[in-house]
């Protein structure tokens, strides 16, 4: 079932960038492999079954990347 989420959600990121959205396709592929990676995280990497705190410092450390990703992103938008 997850493999076939992964595959979907491959498809709909190529998708996304055939269609000229202007500066969302880069906000909206990064959206999508965000989503992708958190299936990989909880299912094959097993952070389902891990305590709270290791889950509550993964989330932590996406969350930092998301927004060291937003300022690049600001810095590409407004450049």
């Amino acid at each position: 079932m997850v493999l076939a989420i992964l595959i979907v959600l491959t498809l709909v990121s190529v998708s996304v960038t055939k269609i000229h959205l202007g500066p969302l396709t880069v906000f909206i592929a990064l959206l999508i492999a965000a989503i992708k990676s958190s299936f990989v995280l909880r299912i094959f990497m097993h952070l389902k079954f891990e305590s709270k705190m290791l889950i509550t410092m993964v989330i932590a450390v996406i969350l930092l990347i998301g927004v060291v990703i937003f300022i690049t992103l600001l810095d590409y938008l407004y450049r």
